[in-house]
């Protein structure tokens, strides 16, 4: 019997939520988480201007997370496939995928380029830098962050509220793509998993785990595997106690027993590594509070033993690679 509690945001970690970006279905408090060269016509409005922008909203697919009933199905299924799984969902709070407020693939798309390799707080001051860029919408609820608003800015522009020369390329060549009907909302909604993969991949500075985070944390796409991603091979060496870390292309052999929610099965290794960090460094922290204060020599300097010993500790790595 699946374990009620409190929802929790399902979130990969910090640096891969605030990467993933604000998605188009969101998530209950976590970050949301898309090109051949060809000239595109600029049609730039004036700045200051209010522009009423049409705001589309991917609709999630019937076979979304966020779907009526399909979470209880796949905490349901992962209980019985893989006990071991069953242990750790018990002891965690279930994640909720909410389907609205939503926001269009573009804009989540363009949120996830601007927050890649960047310390969540830097992340968000150059997001709101950028917004503040953009025309007004005259309504509120509008999506400002389309195709036309962001080719309409410069380079200079992007340069000067502390994008990089690299992601104001990567930002154009997304929004040219949009723009010349390569890529739209509507399509991103209605392609399976392989073929988001290979469109949205030939976007320049959009790799597979951007991609996989758009697509698990953006669409609430329910078997998803980022077999790339740090913090699930780790979660999966963990929970199997594999004396390895596991190789991306063993992930799937190994969570084959997921399917069809490795969406799910994914998000509670990115918990089972927060848990075992969080819990090394309370241990740590009651370790150097009982201390002695004997103190040593070492190298002319005083330090504590005791302290210097913990501290040569290693704490849990549960960073997420920031591979694009």
């Amino acid at each position: 019997m699946v374990k009620t509690r409190a929802a929790a945001t399902p979130r990969p970690s910090a640096a891969a939520a605030a990467a993933a970006g604000g998605g188009a279905a969101a998530i209950t408090t976590a970050g949301k988480i898309s090109f051949r060269s060809r000239k595109i016509v600029k049609s730039t409005p004036a700045k200051g201007k209010s522009v009423a922008t049409a705001r589309t909203v991917l609709s999630p697919p019937l076979s979304a997370l966020s779907s009526p009933g399909e979470l209880a199905a796949a905490l349901s299924h992962l209980h019985t496939a893989d006990p071991l799984l069953s242990a750790v969902i018990a002891s965690t709070d279930a994640p909720a995928f909410i389907s609205s407020p939503s926001r269009p693939a573009f804009h989540s798309l363009a949120h996830s380029i601007l927050h890649q390799q960047l310390a969540p707080s830097a992340a968000a001051a150059i997001y709101a830098r950028f917004l503040a860029l953009l025309p007004a919408a005259a309504d509120p609820d509008a999506a400002v962050v389309n195709p036309a608003a962001v080719l309409a800015l410069s380079a200079a522009d992007l340069r000067a509220i502390g994008v990089s020369a690299r992601k104001a390329a990567y930002l154009h060549d997304l929004a040219g793509r949009f723009s010349a009907g390569e890529l739209s909302d509507s399509a991103v909604a209605a392609m399976d998993e392989a073929a988001l993969l290979a469109e949205l991949t030939k976007v320049k500075g959009v790799g597979e785990w951007t991609v996989h985070m758009f697509m698990i944390f953006s669409l609430h796409r329910p078997d998803v595997l980022p077999s790339g991603d740090l913090g699930v091979r780790k979660g999966v060496q963990e929970l199997y106690r594999l004396p390895a870390l596991p190789k991306p292309e063993e992930m799937a052999a190994l969570c084959e027993r997921w399917r069809p929610y490795r969406s799910v099965g994914a998000w509670y290794m990115w918990r089972l590594m927060e848990s075992k960090g969080a819990a090394a460094k309370k241990a740590k922290s009651n370790a150097i509070a009982y201390l002695p204060s004997t103190q040593v020599w070492l190298r002319g300097g005083m330090h504590n033993a005791g302290v210097a010993a913990l501290e040569s500790m290693d704490a849990a790595d549960i960073t997420n690679e920031a591979s694009l």
